[in-house]
């Protein structure tokens, strides 16, 4: 089986945020794919089949319905214009001139109530929301958002164990961070389907729908967003930094 390393949402190596790629020729027993995951410690790794063209993303603890950076991951490998077929339904991706565009479905964030002070301490939240399957606030400002430190712990027994953090940008039009222990990751350096959320919010907020935001992790990277309607299209760079065989 041919597998890749990608880095995904950078120009550069060993930026961007990593993941596994697997191209199998059919379908693969499922704890078999986590056991990869696990192994590989990437986090996600994607399991593409290229009879079926289904594909589905794992982490290193639990499967996830939609992962953009291993789908630009993905893309980047394969070439050309792909449509999978996903727990999230049909996605399109493209990659074209040195980048890959994605086309998510939207997932504008819903006022909710959740008292996040323990988990932010001392923080001051503008707004919190929820999206299909994330928590979601929005900040004073991208220096609160960069020096954030979250309570991990508290967060990991919340909801679906994830929070996404964003503010207006200094640098770029948005900057955000994304924390997950509740899917085993405790920041994801750069993720592409929380911008599913951040378009919605940022381009009605903003008044644009192209816009362009820096995901604030140590690693870092740039992701630009299209609103279109009840879709997100999401472009991005990416570098393979491996490629190889895998045996069992």
């Amino acid at each position: 089986m041919r597998f890749f390393i990608v880095d995904a949402f950078t120009d550069r190596a060993f930026a961007g945020n990593s993941a596994g790629v697997v191209l199998l020729d059919e379908p693969a027993d499922e704890t078999w794919m986590q056991s990869v995951a696990a192994e590989m410690k990437h986090a996600e790794t994607a399991f593409f089949v290229t009879t079926t063209k289904s594909l589905r993303w794992f982490t290193p603890a639990v499967e996830v319905a939609l992962c953009g950076h291993a789908t630009l991951a993905v893309t980047h490998v394969l070439g050309g214009e792909q449509t999978y077929a996903t727990k999230s339904g049909e996605l399109r991706a493209k990659a074209e001139n040195g980048w890959v565009e994605l086309d998510f479905p939207s997932d504008p964030p819903q006022p909710a109530d959740d008292d996040l002070s323990g988990i932010l301490p001392g923080v001051e939240i503008e707004y919190t929301g929820r999206g299909v399957e994330n928590l979601f606030a929005v900040l004073k400002d991208a220096e609160t958002v960069r020096h954030l430190e979250p309570d991990l712990a508290k967060l990991k027994h919340t909801w679906t164990g994830r929070l996404l953090v964003t503010a207006q940008g200094d640098k770029t039009d948005y900057v955000s961070r994304f924390f997950a222990p509740g899917v085993g990751i405790d920041e994801d350096p750069v993720t592409g389907s929380a911008h599913c959320i951040l378009s919605p919010y940022w381009s009605e907020r903003l008044d644009r729908k192209e816009l362009t935001g820096e995901q604030a992790s140590s690693r870092g990277g740039i992701v630009r967003t299209r609103q279109d309607g009840d879709r997100v299209h999401l472009a991005g760079q990416a570098v393979t930094v491996l490629s190889g065989e895998l045996h069992v």
